[in-house]
Formats: C-alpha cells, sequence, structure tokens
C-alpha cells in the first residue's frame, strides 16, 4: 500500500505536466539567403496549420541593435502555441508537419528548437 501511494504524486504530477501549455519556438539557418521570403511565405505557413497548433506566429530577425546578446544569425523563426504538451506530441507526426519536413528540409542547414512551459 506504501509503495502505490508514494507513486500517485508522481502519477497526479505527470498528468498535470501533460496538459501544461507550452510554446514551440524553431529557428531555421538557410543554405541559400535567397530562398528567405519562399521559406517564409510557403514553408513554415505549413506547420501553422497543423490540427493541435493553437497559434502560429513567424518571420525573420528584427533589425535590433548589435548587442552581444542578441543572435540575428538566423534567416526565420516561427512560434508555435500548444494548449497541452499532449497536443505538441500530436504535431510531431502530423502529416503536414511530415510534408514540410519532407519537402523543405533540404533548404535549411541548420534548426534549433526551444521549448517553454507555461
Amino acid at each position: 500500500m506504501a509503495g502505490a501511494t508514494a507513486v500517485l504524486p508522481i502519477t497526479s504530477i505527470a498528468s498535470e505536466m501533460a496538459k501544461q501549455k507550452m510554446i514551440h519556438q524553431v529557428y531555421f539557418w538557410l543554405h541559400d539567403l535567397a530562398n528567405t521570403q519562399e521559406f517564409l511565405t510557403e514553408a513554415v505557413p505549413l506547420l501553422g496549420r497543423c490540427k493541435t497548433v493553437a497559434e502560429f506566429i513567424a518571420g525573420t530577425p528584427a533589425p535590433t541593435a548589435a548587442r552581444e546578446v542578441v543572435d540575428h544569425s538566423f534567416q526565420i523563426s516561427c512560434t508555435l502555441f500548444f494548449d497541452s504538451l499532449e497536443d505538441q506530441d500530436v504535431y510531431q507526426s502530423d502529416p503536414l508537419h511530415l510534408e514540410f519536413i519532407e519537402k523543405y528540409s533540404t533548404m535549411w542547414k541548420a534548426v534549433k528548437v526551444y521549448d517553454i512551459s507555461i
């Protein structure tokens, strides 16, 4: 009995974490800068149309002042909002997400993702 009681809080915490909202930020460095507009207007919008994406924003680096802490080196960034970690998991296998990877992955030389619980 004591063993089951000890597991209950962990199970409860895991359940709550799965319901936690999150932000999925993706930064792309392209092979060819000439493809920036096409990638911004044709490629990344596919991600925003995935069924579990609650909100989607895409853009390019802002022309802010150069400072040591600011990274202007990427060409495109997109931010996706999810209502739960489960929704983000579903997004990973969404047909539009997989199509995006298959069709456009040759355009980027690097990609970096930052996931944030909110």
